[in-house]
């Protein structure tokens, strides 16, 4: 294979968004173990009263991810993400301004590799989120896993994670004075076994949880359509059926976690690594679907509302796809 360098003249500016997206990389796949490890090693050394403090904090703060969380303004503007959105680079769109005294519920389409989008768009404010819909403070939902582990659960709260259990996401579209978006990557870690250049398809026709909790608080629904996220990374071929994808399916029923085998470029060349390609991300925050509060939805109005949510998620596509570089019989594929 022809290895293809990145050339020496390359302007500071890039080298510093390089560096950007290698940490958020290196935060994604390897800091929780990081932390784990470090907590481990602490506790076995001499300085194991500190490990003990920390771990009654824990047990004190253990509720914390599924009550709104503990955001930082400080981390969440950290010239590091700066850099991080101009890399790709990653924009945010509005469509409509949003009432800041209604709770919201963001459906983000697709899940990609990594959710780069709604991370950059979310969990920092590089991309002007609060200018763009003031009153709103979002929540991207993240799997509960992660918020076990000693330390890295403090790092990710700091940007606005929560954890993507029922009574999080509960709790979050309850409170009385509006203001809150819980941000879902409806096709969660499964759809991130199918992300890859050109895919279109998303696992949202039986995904229908967060439809019910809509209902039940009167959150409204918000389509959130990201183009580009699936252009980041190559995967290794795992169609259904394969025996790649039983294992990996596996893994996930067992892990909770998807293990998708992906590839782009590396950091100082662009043939193999696990760097993200440099492809603009553009995220288009759809009109909002009106919700009447349902205490005890049926399965009727589940139904009706999960097919009014599709039907405006397939609406923002159409709408925008020829702007983003998309072919006319290109098409969403629901699954």
């Amino acid at each position: 294979m022809k290895i293809e360098f990145a050339p020496l003249n390359v302007p500071l500016r890039r080298r510093l968004q390089t560096a950007a997206v290698l940490q958020w990389v290196f935060s994604f796949l390897a800091l929780a173990q990081v932390c784990l490890a470090a907590f481990v090693l602490l506790a076995l050394s001499d300085w194991w009263i500190l490990a003990l403090l920390y771990a009654g904090w824990l047990w004190l703060d253990w509720d914390t991810p599924v009550s709104g969380g503990r955001r930082s303004r400080w981390v969440r503007n950290w010239t590091v993400w700066d850099y991080f959105r101009d890399y790709f680079p990653i924009t945010l769109v509005k469509s409509v301004d949003l009432d800041p005294k209604k709770n919201y519920i963001f459906g983000f389409h697709p899940h990609g590799v990594l959710v780069a989008g709604g991370f950059g768009n979310f969990c920092t404010e590089a991309t002007d989120f609060s200018r763009l819909f003031p009153g709103l403070t979002p929540h991207l939902l993240m799997l509960p896993f992660w918020f076990r582990v000693p330390v890295f659960r403090d790092y990710i709260m700091c940007g606005g994670l929560v954890s993507s259990s029922k009574s999080s996401l509960s709790y979050l579209l309850s409170r009385p004075k509006g203001g809150n978006v819980a941000v879902i990557a409806v096709g969660g870690a499964p759809e991130a076994l199918d992300a890859r250049p050109g895919a279109l398809t998303l696992q949202v026709r039986n995904r229908k949880g967060f439809i019910k909790l809509a209902l039940k608080h009167g959150a409204q629904l918000v389509p959130v359509f990201s183009f580009g996220e699936n252009e980041l990374f190559d995967q290794m071929e795992n169609p259904t059926g394969s025996s790649l994808r039983t294992l990996q399916n596996r893994l996930q029923g067992v892990m909770g976690v998807s293990m998708p085998l992906f590839h782009a470029r590396g950091v100082f060349q662009y043939s193999f690594g696990l760097m993200p390609y440099r492809k603009p991300i553009h995220t288009i925050v759809g009109k909002p679907i009106p919700v009447v509060q349902t205490p005890s939805p049926s399965s009727e109005d589940i139904e009706s509302l999960h097919q009014l949510y599709l039907q405006n998620l397939t609406h923002l596509f159409e709408q925008h796809k020829h702007a983003y570089g998309l072919r006319e019989d290109q098409h969403l594929t629901f699954i």
